[in-house]
This record gives structure tokens, sequence and C-alpha cells, in this order.
């Protein structure tokens, strides 16, 4: 009923977004771009192809205006003014397509982005749990017969293949050991697979990136949710993934939840900002606003729509929940 109702509230936006756009800043956020099956990542995320992006881009241009790092910190402090309302645009977890793919692009058309990346995952040394769900998932999908075993391993009985699929690609991060469980189980080798494919950016790229003037931020060490972890332990990821952007002179002044900030109580935003050097972090909420001001919600692009559709999306639901005063995260 909810996602009716938005549909056709969006249906009236207005075609020049810009103006319509209930913020003054728009943060889309990307994974990968890519016109081949990336089997990492076909099950957990809707990537776009390279004409979709494009256009997706072009579209945002129409209405907004790309800014880098820089400007995108003045123009939140008050001391820049746009032509538009801005856009900065984000990436998350590093992988490769961004430099294969996406950097040229952008180059291209002259439009910076920050990729939010995980240093376990850097130079291929290891892959984030929900990659290796969706290499499992895929395994499950093409293999003629299933073991036994990876029923009992997943406490299932008498379910089909789709089922299956479901079930692993459910994994969470604390249970992320069972996935190399199933992995022999399956024929899957995580390791080949990431000597063979390279889905991450390596260090030379990131800082060949960072030459051409793209930033290289955090994204904690290795994707937990930050809502199911303590305090200590959110803090400890984050540091460590700091420490690693200085050490390589990355961009160490933000910060971006890996899935999202849902559940991340106001104590751990009261611990990251003890840290003066962080300017501000990022959340995935889509078009919202924040009881933790210096904390942004950015919009999911990777949603099966046109980016076109899913910002007058977006808008439609802010201004419905703004009537009802809904349209604000508030942290306890």
């Amino acid at each position: 009923m909810k996602d009716r109702i938005i549909n056709v509230l969006a249906a009236f936006e207005s075609e020049n977004i810009g103006k319509s756009f209930p913020l003054d800043y728009c943060l889309p956020l990307y994974h990968s771009v890519s016109d081949k099956e990336l089997p990492h990542l076909k099950h957990v995320i809707r990537y776009k192809t390279t004409q979709q992006f494009e256009d997706d881009l072009d579209h945002i241009a129409k209405n907004f205006q790309f800014v880098d790092w820089q400007e995108f910190k003045e123009f939140t402090s008050g001391n820049f003014k746009s032509q538009k309302k801005i856009a900065l645009l984000t990436f998350d977890d590093g992988f490769r397509e961004f430099y294969d793919v996406v950097a040229p692009i952008l180059e291209r058309k002259g439009i910076y982005a920050c990729n939010f990346i995980n240093p376990a995952f850097i130079d291929n040394k290891d892959m984030m749990f929900r990659c290796k769900a969706s290499l499992l998932a895929d395994a499950a999908e093409k293999m003629k017969t299933i073991d036994p075993e990876i029923y009992f391993i997943l406490s299932l009985k008498n379910i089909d293949r789709r089922g299956l699929q479901k079930k692993i690609l459910s994994i969470n991060y604390q249970g992320k050991d069972i996935l190399d469980r199933l992995a022999e189980k399956l024929e899957v080798d995580f390791k080949a697979y990431s000597k063979e494919h390279q889905p991450y950016l390596s260090t030379e790229e990131l800082k060949m990136l960072t030459r051409k003037g793209f930033g290289i931020s955090s994204h904690s060490w290795d994707h937990p949710k930050y809502g199911d972890l303590s305090l200590k332990d959110q803090m400890e990821t984050t540091d460590k993934t700091f420490a690693y952007l200085k050490e390589n002179s990355f961009l160490y002044e933000s910060f971006a939840f890996p899935f999202t900030d849902f559940e991340v109580r106001k104590d751990f935003f009261d611990e990251l900002f003890k840290n003066e050097e962080i300017y501000c972090s990022f959340g995935c909420a889509g078009i919202k606003l924040d009881s933790v001001k210096r904390n942004f919600q950015r919009i999911p692009m990777e949603m099966g729509e046109s980016g076109e559709q899913i910002l007058k999306k977006e808008t439609a639901y802010f201004k419905l929940k703004r009537l009802i005063n809904k349209n604000t995260i508030l942290r306890k």
C-alpha cells in the first residue's frame, strides 16, 4: 500500500526535480557499474549498466550542481553558494569497477566522487560476507544436485532451490563463518575467485584515484552492521579504518555507515565526533533529516529504477512524511 501511494504521488512531481527537491543537497549512492554479470554482486546489489549510470548522471547534472568534497564541506558549513542545489556523488565498498568503469566516465564528465572503502578487502585479501553469499547463491542456482549436508548446516528441511538461496543470502555478519562451511559443499573457492576476478580495488589503484582527484574514505574495517555492535566494537572498527586512511594519505574527514545507520544510538556519534578531524558521517536512508546534524542521509540509486524515478519517489515520500512530522531520524 505504501509503495502504491508513493508511486501515485511521484507521478505528480515536477520534471524539474531540482526545484521541488526538499533539501539543499542531494547525495546519490552507488556500489558498482558494469555491463557484465558479476556473480559476487548479482544477488545482493542491483548495479546499473554504464548507459543507465550515465543517464542518471545526466539527469542529476541537469537539476543539481555536482560538487567535490571541499565544496560540499564549504556549502554545508555556509561558506559556499552554488547556482543550484548541490549533489555529491558517493560510492561504497571499493569495487574495482570504480577504477575500470566509473572513473573514466566521471573524468570525461568532470564529476567528482568519493568511494567509502573497507580496508579488510583492499588488494583482494578477503571478500565481504555478502559477496561470498552472492557467490554461494549463484552456485546453488547452477548445481545439478545439492549436497544434503548443506541443508543440515542451515537447519533446513523440505525447501526448494529458491528457498535455499534466500537462506544463504540472509546470513549476517555474526554468522559469516557459516559461509566458509557452505563454500566447501558448494565447491566455491573464495580465494581462487578473488585471485582471478580481483573484485576489489588495489592499494595502488586507490592511490591513483586519489591523484586523479577522487576521494577515498571510511566505511568501517570489514562491513558490519553497526546497529548490531556494541559501542566499543563500533569505535574499534571505525578507528582502525581511520588509522589506515591516514597512513595512506586518503580522506579521513568522513565516515559512511556500512548497510545502514538504523538503530545507531546518539552515544556513537558523540564518541565519533570527539575526533575533531572528522567533518561528518553518512547514512543511506534516502531523503531524510537527522537529529545528529553532522550525519547526512544518502539516496540508494540501485533500486531497479532510473535515477529520475528514484529521486521523484524519494521527494514524494519525504513530503508525505513531513505532513506527519516523521521526516527526521531521532537518535536516543
